[in-house]
């Protein structure tokens, strides 16, 4: 019986080897009777000096820093941000990581549909709220529910460049979607762009990291659990992985 005062919603998705995005996860299970043959030869016995010949059960994981829920370092947009180095993983401060949640619904966009400021403000006014520096942004696109499918990466409504932007100028530092990226799916970035070559196309949002350092989180999960758009925290530490582009995360909300 749960009797804590406070209830944890999981925001993450799983690492499996059924996953349809581009740069899925391979995962190498050992079981207990393998792990009876590894710990012999480790230690000089026989696997049958173990109970049942039966020792440790392992994993061997395969996978990029980017492979499911993970959060971006300003280093994964550019090598510099605001006129420095920008930052690793690794070199983040801990506090962006932990606060208030307030999530935007935008289940209801068609695919590929760019979010744009407007969209945020209205959605603000509608929730009678106001955002606070260090909020954590999260948006629904319910691309969560495709992960298994073959076209998973291109199926989410992205968020525009100069709504991430204003995000950013509101005081926000981590903001998140359930969606592979996000941006606006990259085969449609692509076709806009061999339609007419332009700056300001491909990956547009994720460069605003170029002059204002912040960090998303991508393929979130979940999010139509929440019951309420604000009022709840959210805790999304990184793995800690020196000198990389993003690291590996289990981003829950807390109700209390």
């Amino acid at each position: 019986m749960n009797n804590r005062n406070f209830r944890v919603i999981d925001l993450s998705t799983p690492l499996n080897n059924n996953l349809k995005e581009p740069m899925p996860p391979k995962i190498d299970y050992m079981k207990h009777e393998e792990g009876a043959v590894q710990a012999s030869h480790v230690l000089g016995l026989k696997p049958d000096d173990f109970p049942e010949s039966k020792a440790w059960a392992t994993e061997e994981v395969t996978l990029t820093t980017h492979t499911g829920t993970h959060v971006d370092a300003p280093w994964h947009y550019w090598p510099t941000s605001e006129g420095e180095r920008a930052r690793t993983i690794d070199e983040l401060p801990l506090e962006w990581f932990y606060g208030h949640g307030v999530l935007f619904d935008f289940s209801d966009k068609e695919i590929g549909y760019e979010i744009t400021t407007d969209d945020f403000k209205q959605k603000l006014e509608e929730m009678k709220y106001e955002l606070k520096p260090y909020d954590i942004v999260l948006v629904r696109t319910d691309a969560d529910k495709k992960i298994y499918e073959d076209n998973y990466a291109f199926i989410h409504a992205g968020v525009s460049e100069e709504a991430t932007r204003w995000l950013i100028d509101q005081g926000i530092k981590v903001m998140g979607t359930d969606g592979w990226g996000w941006d606006i799916p990259l085969n449609l970035q692509a076709q806009d762009y061999k339609s007419n070559p332009r700056d300001g196309v491909l990956w547009a949002a994720h460069y605003v990291g170029k002059d204002k350092e912040y960090c998303q989180i991508e393929k979130l999960a979940n999010l139509e659990q929440l019951p309420m758009n604000y009022g709840f925290e959210v805790s999304v530490f990184p793995i800690k992985i020196k000198g990389a582009s993003a690291g590996w995360a289990r981003p829950v909300a807390i109700i209390r």
